[in-house]
C-alpha cells in the first residue's frame, strides 16, 4: 500500500521532484556562495551530459533511464544556483554600493506612499544614481529612508527624486540574543542600507519618476482607507477592517496584533490565501451568473484570474498570497480546459514558479507557513474529519472546519514554535468564530466600496460591518484574556524542529498506512528531542550570565542565573510591552530564564555595584567626584550608561578594571571619545551601539 501511494505520488505529481531539485541548488548557493564561473560551468556540462542522453540509441536510453532523472536534476540545482546568484543584486556591477562613499550623494525615488511611524516617516526608495565630485554613475538597488517628522513640511509622494547629502548606515542586527535577524529578512528583500534624514539632508527634485499603474494602484489604496475611515467607526474596527481588504497595516494597534497573535489568528489580519479564497469564491459566483460570460469557459477564466492577481497586487502580493494567486490560476485554468491534477503536483508547481521568480521567498515565514498548512489539510484533514460525524448537519459542518483547523495547526507548529516561541491553546476555538465572521466581513467589506457613491447606504451598511468587526475583536481579545489561552517561553533550535517534523510526518504516515517502520522512526525522533530537551534543561541549570542589551536611547541589563533573571534598566522598558516583547523576551526565552528574582546568594548589590557568582561589575551612569585613591577598587567590568560627563582617565583612577562596555543609550560622539582612551590605556572595550549586545559568561 505505501509502495503503491508513493508510485502514485511521484507520477501524478512530477513537480513534487523539480521542486525539490531546484530548492536544493537554492541552498547550496546561499550557504555556499559559488561565484558565476562554477555555476555556468556546471550548467554547460549538464546540458551537454542531456544532449548525449537524447542522442542514445533507444535501448540504452532504456537501460539507464534512472540517468536521465539525475541529469535533469542536476539541470534544474544549476538553475537554482544561478537564480540564486542573479536575484543578490550585490552580484551586479549596478548595485549603488559599489561606487557609494561616505562623501557621495545619492539620487532616489521613492517607491512607496511615507509610513507615518511614532518618531519618523518611514519610505522604501530606489537609488537611481551615485554623485562623487563631479560624475553621476547610474545605479540600482533599494534603501530605507525615514524622515524625521519636522522635515516632511512639503509631503513627500510615490514618484518624487530626492538628493540625498547624509551618510548610509549598513543595516544590522541588535546583536541581542534571541532577537529578530533584522538584516537577513533585509538582505531577502534586497535591502542592505538605512538612512535618517533630517531637514538638511535632503533635497526634493522637480522632476518625477512614477509607474502609471503603480500609481493607480495607490490611489485606489488611499481611496478604499479613505472610504473605510468614513464608514466604519472606531478605530480598532477600522484598523482591523483595512488590513483585511488590503493589507493596510498603518494604524494597527500593536496590543490587538499582539491579541490577534496569542490567539492563533494573526493569519487573519495579514492578506493570505484565505482571503484569496473568499475573493475565488466571490469572482466564481458572478462570472457564473452574468449571462455574456458564463457561456464561455476562457472568458470566465480570465476574468477570475485578472481579479485575483489584481486583488493579490493591491494587497502587497506577500508570499501568502501569491502562492495562493498561483495555486487558484491552477485550479481555474485546470478547470477549463477540464484537466483536474495532483493537489501535491499544483503545490510543488506554484512553489516552483514562486521560487524562480524570488528564491529567497524559501526562508520567509509567510511562505513557509503557507505551503506547511495546505500539505497539512490536504493530507490530514480528511482523515481527521472522519474521527466524528454528527447527523446535525450544522454541526457536521463545525467539525469538518474545526478538523481542517487541527489538520493545518499540526503541520505549521514546529515553525511556529521556532519563529514565535509560543503555541496557541485555543486555537481551534478562536478559529470556529473568527474565520466565519471573516468570511461575512469581507464580502461585506468590498460590497461598501461598491457602496461608497451612494453615502446614505454606505452609513448603514458601514454600521452593520462595524458590528461584525466589533464581535471579531472582542471574541479574540476575550480568548485572549483566558489565562490558559497561551502556551509560551518555547526555545526551539532548528534541528530539534527538523525532529519535530520527522516526528510528525512520520506518525501521520504510520497512521495512515499502518507502516511500522515509520512508527519506530518516529519513536526514535521523539527520543533525540526528548534527549536534546534534556541537555538544554543541564546547561540552563548551570548558566550564569550578563547581559547588555542593545536597545537605541535605553539602559537595559539582564543578570542570569539558572532559570532566574535579574534586570537593571530603564522602567520604561518594563512598561512597554512593545518594546519588552521584542527586545528582552527573545534573550530570556533562549536562555530559558523565566523566573524574575531579586538579589541572592550568588547575586549581590549595593547601589550601582553589582557582584554576581565572584564578578565584580561598576554601572556607571553618572558623573563621578572621587579622588584618586591609594589602593584601586577592583571590578571585572565597568559598564557606562547614559552620558555621564567623564573620561576614561578618570576612571582608571579609581578603577582596577580591563574592560569597558558602553551601552546604547550613549551617544555616538561620546562612545569615540572613550574607545580612543580605552586605545591609549591598552584597555578592553566593547560598544554596545556598534557591535551589538554585549553577551558574557559570569
Amino acid at each position: 500500500m505505501a509502495k503503491a501511494y508513493q508510485i502514485y505520488i511521484w507520477k501524478k505529481a512530477p513537480f513534487i521532484r523539480l521542486a525539490l531539485a531546484l530548492i536544493a541548488g537554492i541552498i547550496l548557493e546561499f550557504y555556499l556562495k559559488f561565484s558565476l564561473s562554477p555555476i555556468i560551468s556546471a550548467g554547460l556540462t549538464s546540458l551537454f551530459a542531456f544532449i548525449l542522453f537524447s542522442i542514445l540509441p533507444e535501448a540504452y536510453k532504456y537501460k539507464f533511464r534512472p540517468l536521465q532523472g539525475i541529469i535533469i536534476s542536476c539541470i534544474l540545482i544549476v538553475l537554482g544556483l544561478f537564480i540564486t546568484w542573479q536575484k543578490d543584486i550585490r552580484n551586479h556591477d549596478y548595485w549603488y554600493g559599489n561606487y557609494y562613499s561616505d562623501s557621495s550623494f545619492v539620487v532616489a525615488r521613492i517607491d512607496e506612499p511615507p509610513v507615518e511611524k511614532e518618531k519618523s516617516y518611514k519610505a522604501l526608495a530606489s537609488v537611481e544614481s551615485i554623485i562623487n565630485e563631479t560624475t553621476l554613475q547610474s545605479v540600482k538597488g533599494k534603501i530605507l529612508l525615514y524622515f524625521a517628522k519636522d522635515s516632511i513640511e512639503n509631503a513627500i509622494h510615490y514618484g518624487d527624486q530626492i538628493i540625498i547629502g547624509e551618510k548610509l548606515q549598513a543595516i544590522k542586527n541588535s546583536g541581542n540574543p534571541g532577537s529578530f535577524n533584522y538584516a537577513q529578512y533585509s538582505a531577502f528583500h534586497q535591502l542592505y542600507h538605512q538612512c535618517y534624514l533630517k531637514k538638511t539632508d535632503w533635497v526634493k527634485l522637480k522632476a518625477k519618476n512614477a509607474n502609471a499603474f503603480s500609481s493607480l494602484l495607490i490611489s485606489i489604496r488611499k481611496k478604499v482607507v479613505k472610504i473605510i475611515d468614513s464608514y466604519i467607526s472606531g478605530k480598532e474596527e477600522s484598523s482591523i477592517a483595512k488590513a483585511l481588504l488590503i493589507g493596510y497595516k498603518a494604524d494597527l494597534d500593536k496590543d490587538l496584533i499582539q491579541a490577534y497573535s496569542n490567539a492563533g489568528v494573526v493569519h487573519l489580519i495579514a492578506i493570505s490565501g484565505l482571503h484569496l479564497g473568499i475573493i475565488y469564491g466571490i469572482l466564481f459566483g458572478i462570472f457564473s451568473i452574468i449571462p455574456i460570460i458564463n457561456k464561455s469557459k476562457i472568458a470566465r477564466m480570465i476574468f477570475i484570474l485578472t481579479g485575483l492577481w489584481l486583488f493579490a497586487i493591491l494587497t502587497g502580493a506577500s508570499s501568502s498570497v501569491l502562492r495562493a494567486a498561483v495555486m487558484f490560476s491552477f485550479i481555474v485554468t485546470g478547470n477549463t480546459i477540464n484537466k483536474h491534477g495532483s493537489v501535491y503536483n499544483s503545490l510543488a508547481a506554484s512553489a516552483f514558479i514562486l521560487l524562480c521568480y524570488n528564491p529567497f521567498l524559501l526562508w520567509d515565514v509567510g511562505f513557509q507557513l503557507s505551503y506547511l498548512a495546505v500539505l497539512g489539510i490536504v493530507i490530514a484533514q480528511p482523515h481527521i474529519a472522519n474521527w466524528f460525524y454528527f447527523k446535525n448537519k450544522i454541526l457536521q459542518k463545525i467539525w469538518q472546519f474545526a478538523a481542517l483547523s487541527v489538520a493545518a495547526q499540526l503541520f505549521t507548529f514546529p515553525v511556529c514554535l521556532y519563529y514565535f516561541h509560543q503555541f496557541p491553546l485555543l486555537f481551534l476555538l478562536t478559529n470556529i468564530f473568527a474565520i466565519p465572521l471573516v468570511m461575512l466581513i469581507l464580502p461585506g467589506l468590498l460590497l461598501l466600496v461598491l457602496m461608497a457613491p451612494l453615502p446614505v447606504a454606505a452609513l448603514y451598511w458601514g454600521k452593520c460591518i462595524f458590528g461584525l468587526l466589533w464581535l471579531l475583536n472582542q471574541s479574540v481579545l476575550f480568548i485572549n484574556s483566558i489565562p490558559f489561552s497561551l502556551w509560551q517561553g518555547f526555545s526551539v533550535s532548528t534541528t530539534e524542529v527538523l525532529l519535530l517534523y520527522g516526528i510528525v510526518f512520520c506518525f501521520v504516515y504510520s497512521f495512515l498506512h499502518k507502516n511500522k517502520t515509520a512508527f519506530t522512526i518516529a519513536i526514535t525522533f521523539s527520543l533525540l528531542f526528548t534527549s536534546s530537551t534534556i541537555i538544554k534543561k543541564w546547561k540552563r541549570f548551570r548558566q550564569e550570565k550578563m547581559i547588555v542589551y542593545n536597545i537605541p536611547y535605553h539602559q537595559a541589563i539582564d543578570f542570569i542565573t539558572r532559570d532566574n533573571f535579574f534586570f537593571v534598566g530603564d522602567a520604561d522598558l518594563l512598561a512597554d510591552n512593545m518594546l519588552r516583547n521584542f527586545h528582552l523576551k527573545p534573550s530570556r526565552i533562549s536562555f530559558m530564564a523565566n523566573k524574575r528574582s531579586g538579589p541572592s546568594n550568588s547575586f549581590f548589590r549595593n547601589n550601582n555595584f553589582y557582584e554576581v557568582s565572584g564578578k565584580k561589575i561598576a554601572l556607571i551612569d553618572t558623573a563621578l567626584n572621587y579622588l584618586p585613591m591609594e589602593k584601586k577598587m577592583a571590578v571585572d567590568y565597568i559598564i557606562i550608561s547614559k552620558n555621564p560627563k567623564l573620561t576614561i582617565f578618570d576612571l582608571a583612577q579609581i578603577f582596577d578594571c580591563n574592560y569597558y562596555i558602553f551601552d546604547a543609550s550613549n551617544t555616538l560622539w561620546k562612545i569615540d571619545e572613550w574607545k580612543k582612551e580605552c586605545e591609549e590605556l591598552h584597555l578592553h572595550f566593547h560598544s554596545v551601539y556598534e557591535q551589538g549586545a554585549f553577551v558574557t559568561d559570569l
